[in-house]
């Protein structure tokens, strides 16, 4: 019998994923001091092409060299070194597969290492280790610009050779900032009403379209909840989902959180039903009601595990596409086996990654052993990221620990070399 998981789905511009599974994306940090693509994206994403997963999107690759969501980002924003990204995109399609690349503008979570004063709606500063500057509010014209960057990084995606491009509007970067009201205090045009903040990423819809034209995919990456009291809402996201219906978007992929509430890294508890955990995906109920009201294809990443989970949910047409992120970074080519039948359970690799079970001690040590495991799992995941860029096997035995002293290790050194490559 065919899995479900091998089933095509047409997009409603035409474009047809050869099945159900994809690569949501997840950072990279391999590009070099002057933010280019390099040798290392090529070979990371023909090893994930090659391993039957139908849909890959990329790490975030930024609209503007000023603002990054960490150094080692990839920057697009003229056709200066085109040529590289062609490369790239060969290179991610040589499977057959879909290869769309995620823009992004991280707004205030910028770190302080990459730009001391980022944008954002409003002047409300992010504060986590002291990482992030406060950020400026943006005028109109900075609003306006933004608009453009998108549209004209969209276009150059597309000239690439890349299949499609997403819009990252999810996890606290600049367009989420706009959606909330905890972070969005404007009174303008662009603040206030669900209507005005949602009101950004509907003209980056329409600009885009324009640039890449009917027939090339646009999907957007929005959160389910920011799970913040005085955030974004499972209702505001059932609203702008069905204006975002409205504008031609091709796929809607959800997750949830921000840099404050974890969720989107499955680290930090949110109010999720028994019955949900069970069945894995840490958001497929806020999908659901979505699905029911919006009029786009839905992908839901996060927690799927097991290949009888991931096929009810297409079955049951509770998402159209399972998003897969981590366990590609150790089991690359898990979705061919998925599809085949020869797998039915994922590596869990999060539950050994864990410091300090049963440690006892004051609110800052249980506050630093959370961080620990937090960034500590992160860099896990990171790394093998770095071993598959160089055509190197995992290291699945990885500690906690370790990877976290890698992780900030890396991220410095990333930081210090872009800085003095200016």
């Amino acid at each position: 019998m065919t899995s479900p998981l091998a089933q095509t789905l047409t997009l409603p511009c035409g474009v047809i994923l050869p099945n159900r599974l994809a690569k949501s994306a997840m950072t990279e940090g391999l590009a070099d001091k002057f933010d280019r693509p390099t040798r290392r994206h090529n070979q990371l994403y023909r090893t994930w092409s090659e391993g039957g997963t139908g849909l890959h999107i990329t790490g975030n690759v930024m609209i503007d060299k000023r603002y990054l969501e960490r150094a080692g980002n990839v920057v697009l924003e003229d056709d200066k070194y085109l040529e590289l990204f062609k490369h790239w995109a060969e290179e991610g399609t040589a499977g057959g597969n879909q290869l769309w690349v995620q823009l992004n503008h991280p707004g205030r979570q910028c770190p302080r290492l990459i730009n001391s004063k980022p944008l954002s709606p409003s002047d409300v500063q992010l504060d986590i280790l002291g990482n992030f500057g406060k950020p400026k509010a943006m005028t109109e014209e900075d609003i306006q610009e933004v608009i453009q960057r998108f549209a004209r990084s969209a276009a150059l995606v597309k000239q690439a050779g890349f299949t499609g491009v997403q819009i990252h509007c999810a996890h606290g970067y600049l367009l989420s900032q706009f959606l909330s009201p905890k972070i969005n205090q404007r009174t303008d045009e662009w603040g206030g009403s669900l209507e005005n903040r949602a009101r950004i990423i509907r003209e980056i819809i329409r600009e885009v379209r324009s640039a890449v034209g009917d027939d090339f995919p646009i999907s957007v990456k929005l959160n389910s909840a920011d799970f913040q009291k005085g955030g974004f809402s499972l209702e505001d996201c059932i609203q702008v989902s069905q204006w975002l219906g409205e504008d031609s978007v091709d796929l809607l992929e959800i997750s949830g959180g921000n840099y404050e509430q974890l969720s989107l890294m499955g680290v930090e508890p949110t109010e999720v039903r028994e019955s949900t955990r069970k069945r894995e995906a840490y958001f497929i109920e806020y999908a659901e009601k979505i699905k029911a009201s919006a009029n786009i294809p839905i992908m839901v990443t996060g927690g799927f595990r097991s290949r009888d989970v991931m096929e009810n949910a297409i079955e049951k047409g509770e998402t159209d596409v399972i998003g897969l992120a981590r366990p590609l970074c150790t089991q690359p080519n898990c979705s061919s086996k998925f599809i085949k039948g020869e797998l039915e359970q994922l590596d869990d690799y999060e539950q050994g990654l864990v410091l300090g079970k049963g440690f006892l001690g004051n609110n800052s040590s249980l506050n630093l052993i959370k961080a620990i495991n937090s960034f500590g799992q992160v860099g896990f995941y990171y790394w093998q990221i770095i071993l598959l860029s160089e055509g190197l096997p995992v290291e699945p035995g990885l500690r906690v620990f370790r990877s976290f002293c890698r992780h900030m290790k890396n991220d410095f050194k990333l930081g210090m070399r872009r800085k003095f490559a200016r």
